[in-house]
């Protein structure tokens, strides 16, 4: 779920929690709500469950937890998502833990989550975990398997090893789609199909009306939005192919190219280390995968 650029710098207000060591690792349990992941987590000592997002630039508490936690809201902005902007404001000196991996004197981003709830996850969401956490730590990420833990940085882990570049606040991995070469946006808030920027459509005829197989609802924070459908022939990512790939066309400036998500990582045990700007992918299954949701 693309939580894109506040637009005023918040380096006085964002302190990026520093890890503070286990010396063992600690995994937990994933539960998936509509192709969305969700994990344990203890915010402020009271137990949560939170959505796993990648390409959240912060992490985001909704206010009615944020009134039971007694958090004070400090400051505000316009948050900028896959669904368009909306307001937030902030709060100081939270403490979050999750899969052994702890976060100290974050500042959290306050939204209201309602519609979120209703329209995305179907189950009530009151966390959002952002990318702090993966800067945090070098996490292992198993969808299929339903786990999440803290690894030892010092160990080569198993898979092919993706060199990340970090724009927009987000993430992105080297890509192929239909044979061109790209990046895609690490999102592991995206439940829905692969997204495809509307500029990287046009230049690549993924708008032509031939191409075009439907029209649904989607975006995340900011509302729904209405997004053409196409069917990608071909999505290369770390040497596993995809082919008759749904996609959708967002039509948001601020979209990057290609913006992948569960439907595709499920596919791999994921190594996610962001403060080194890497992650090793592990493929699961060999065989080609066709039509993936």
């Amino acid at each position: 779920m693309q939580i894109l650029s506040l637009r005023r710098t918040l380096a006085t207000l964002l302190t990026c929690g520093a890890l503070i060591g286990a010396p063992a690792a600690c995994a937990a349990a994933l539960k998936v709500h509509n192709n969305r992941l969700f994990v344990p987590v203890t915010i402020n000592g009271v137990a949560a469950e939170a959505l796993l997002d990648s390409a959240a630039e912060m992490t985001l508490v909704d206010p009615q937890l944020a009134a039971q936690l007694k958090l004070v809201a400090d400051g505000g902005d316009t948050a900028q998502g896959s669904g368009g902007s909306t307001p937030v404001r902030f709060a100081k000196d939270v403490s979050i833990d999750a899969a052994g991996v702890k976060l100290d004197h974050v500042t959290v981003a306050l939204l209201d989550m309602t519609d979120l709830s209703r329209r995305l996850v179907a189950t009530d969401l009151k966390i959002i975990l952002g990318r702090e956490y993966f800067d945090a730590a070098r996490v292992r990420i198993d969808i299929e398997a339903g786990t999440l833990e803290k690894v030892d940085p010092s160990v080569e882990p198993a898979g092919k090893k993706l060199a990340l570049t970090s724009a927009r606040g987000i993430e992105s991995a080297p890509c192929r789609i239909e044979g061109v070469a790209t990046r895609a946006d690490i999102d592991l808030g995206n439940g829905s199909e692969v997204l495809i920027g509307r500029d990287f459509a046009g230049k690549h005829g993924l708008l032509a009306p031939t191409r075009i197989v439907a029209q649904q609802s989607g975006g995340g924070i900011g509302g729904p939005v209405k997004r053409d459908i196409v069917v990608l022939s071909s999505l290369v990512i770390a040497g596993a192919e995809f082919h008759d790939v749904r996609a959708a066309i967002d039509p948001e400036p601020t979209a990057g190219d290609v913006n992948i998500g569960t439907s595709i990582l499920r596919r791999f045990a994921l190594v996610i280390d962001f403060s080194q700007h890497a992650m090793w992918f592990e493929e699961k299954r060999s065989t080609p995968n066709r039509g993936a949701q």
